[in-house]
């Protein structure tokens, strides 16, 4: 079952998110953070496949603030405008979006209630939000960035997380290089709460099936691993 609810961040911004629910009690929460395409109908499959593991799985729509109901799909004319409304989000003053992503969280887990537990996990622009959600928002038990685009390199690889976080990213992407890859691997390891990394012989964006980048073998073996990761830090 699936609907769209009504957030409210710290500032009092009001945005929508789109809510998959599980059958029966929810185990716990997931919320998804979407691409530079918005809460399209990708992200929308993902936050119900997370419903149908037995998660209650939350998509904010994270442009809302700087534009509302953005469902755009995959062509190049797509990309252009997913970048530039990306680009207008980065830079609203902090703690921006951030905030907005506060209030899915929130949401998440007064609808779990006492003990309920939180993970995030998001792809490309919301792998990069994922990974500053770990490091910088409190109430996340875990966190699952997919081929976060600039979370490899800049002031990001300095970053804590402050719960385990698993990085997903692919050795033929063009967007993050390999070498970024590898030093923030390096500088992450050891740390504690731990941040693994994982790379698949894929492309940026393998994850999804609208992309012609999409590879099922990749994507199988990530979303194996992720459900495994979210069932042992979230239950």
């Amino acid at each position: 079952m699936a609907d769209t609810v009504q957030l409210t961040a710290a500032d009092g911004f009001a945005l929508p998110a789109y809510v998959a629910r599980p059958t029966g009690t929810p185990k716990a929460a997931v919320v998804v953070l979407q691409e530079i395409f918005g809460v399209n109908v990708h992200i929308r499959q993902v936050a119900d496949v997370y419903a149908a593991a037995g998660y209650l799985a939350v998509a904010p729509a994270t442009f809302h603030r700087v534009k509302p109901g953005v469902d755009l799909g995959y062509t190049m004319d797509d990309m252009g405008a997913g970048m530039a409304l990306k680009a207008a989000v980065e830079a609203l003053s902090p703690p921006g979006v951030l905030q907005d992503i506060r209030a899915a969280v929130d949401y998440a887990a007064a609808a779990l209630g006492a003990g309920g537990k939180v993970g995030v996990v998001g792809y490309c622009w919301g792998g990069l939000l994922t990974w500053r959600s770990a490091c910088l928002l409190s109430g996340i038990s875990a966190a699952v960035p997919y081929y976060g685009g600039g979370m490899t390199v800049g002031t990001e690889p300095a970053r804590s997380a402050r719960c385990p976080v698993l990085c997903h990213f692919g050795e033929l992407d063009k967007h993050i290089s390999q070498d970024s890859v590898a030093a923030f691997k390096a500088g992450q390891s050891g740390k504690t709460p731990p941040v693994a990394v994982q790379v698949y012989a894929a492309d940026h964006g393998f994850n999804c099936d609208h992309r012609g980048s999409y590879d099922p073998a990749a994507a199988e073996l990530a979303r194996t691993r992720t459900l495994a990761f979210f069932a042992k830090h979230l239950g």
